[in-house]
């Protein structure tokens, strides 16, 4: 799954928020955001905008590809 689709099921579990809401939330054009997605070019904060955007909070973690858990 890439960060595009990830978005999109977030959106439609927080009420099926459209790009262009998600965009104007974020404080983007949707054209801005339609570019990132197409380069998978998000930086930590503009995720963290996302996630603020969609009443949630970015966790971001190492995970051991053996054992499935996380690093730290």
């Amino acid at each position: 799954m890439n960060v595009r689709e990830y978005i999109r099921l977030c959106c439609v579990k927080r009420g099926n928020i459209s790009d262009a809401e998600l965009a104007r939330r974020t404080g983007q054009t949707p054209q801005n955001m339609n570019n990132k997605y197409k380069r998978d070019t998000f930086k930590v904060s503009e995720l963290e905008k996302i996630a603020e955007a969609l009443g949630a909070e970015l966790k971001i973690s190492f995970v051991d590809k053996e054992t499935g858990e996380p690093i730290i």
